[in-house]
């Protein structure tokens, strides 16, 4: 019955490799809409999995974890549409907070406030920039360069790159990974990081 309900909720947050119907969704929806589902939609989803983590199967959790990092980093890299990009880095993002769960649920509810606040501005400077797909990013540095830079630092933190803030949470988990002896675990999820952090490169680069 666990297992029933962590794959239930894992469909709910939209957890590889129930995250089929999240891109698409996000897609369909105006940058405010979906500024709320791809963040306050997954608070109550968390608050029971963060309480029901003790009694879940831990492969169950790290293969969840551990598919959703690959999943969302390799599904953003060829897209065009900047809500599906965000689709993807959601799902990715879940990842990390699931495989941490089972150890260290305050690490969770650190990842997923910063990932809150940094997709929140994300998505406000989308729709202040007034962008849904990567080419009408093209002219956003000449028309507002501050806006611009603001949005680029926004995105590279959400790909976990130092010193920025999104990079914290990503290095406290690979750390308590370790510590639990799951270095094989660790180290796929730093790889899969770099393919998130490639896509965001290359909004960044978009936009110069």
């Amino acid at each position: 019955s666990t297992i029933m309900i962590t794959t239930a909720l894992a469909m709910k947050v939209g957890l590889a490799p129930m995250h089929f119907w999240m891109p698409p969704v996000l897609q369909g929806l105006d940058l405010t809409t979906g500024l709320i589902m791809a963040t306050w939609q997954k608070l109550a989803p968390f608050a029971l999995l963060i309480q029901m983590a003790p009694t879940m199967h831990p492969t169950l959790l790290t293969t969840l974890g551990l598919l959703s990092t690959i999943i969302g980093g390799w599904g953003g890299l060829n897209q065009t549409q900047l809500r599906k990009m965000l689709a993807y880095s959601s799902i990715a993002h879940l990842g990390w907070m699931i495989i941490v769960i089972q150890f260290m649920p305050q690490l969770t509810i650190l990842t997923l406030s910063i990932y809150i606040i940094m997709t929140s501005a994300a998505f406000l400077t989308f729709k202040l920039l007034l962008s849904t797909k990567i080419n009408t990013l093209a002219l956003t540095w000449s028309k507002a360069p501050i806006m611009t830079t603001t949005t680029a630092l926004i995105l590279l933190s959400l790909g976990g790159l130092p010193p920025l803030t999104g990079f914290m949470p990503k290095w406290l988990i690979l750390q308590e990974l370790t510590k639990q002896n799951l270095p094989l675990t660790a180290t796929i999820l730093a790889l899969s990081a770099l393919l998130s952090l490639y896509f965001y490169l290359r909004l960044c680069y978009a936009m110069t």
